[in-house]
């Protein structure tokens, strides 16, 4: 079906492409957003531990990395939702 906005002439499979799009960059910036909320918190309290007991780098290390996997799921999904 093809539409007329003002004197653009748009078809909908062009919508539908837009819609997805704009709904793929929510979703990873979101996560994007979200992660860095979370890597906020638990660096500063990572840095904090390492600088008190230096056995704590490893531990700081996983726990700053964890958040990180919410940003792949968030990027995973944007790809679903472009390509199907």
């Amino acid at each position: 079906m093809v539409t007329e906005i003002g004197s653009t002439i748009v078809n909908e499979t062009t919508i539908n492409l837009g819609l997805k799009a704009i709904g793929a960059g929510i979703a990873i910036g979101l996560t994007g957003i979200g992660a860095g909320n979370a890597e906020m918190g638990i660096g500063a309290a990572s840095v904090g531990a390492i600088a008190e007991d230096k056995n704590f780098f490893g531990t700081g290390i996983i726990l700053t990395l964890l958040p990180e996997t919410i940003v792949i799921f968030g990027f995973v999904v944007g790809l679903l939702i472009l390509f199907l």
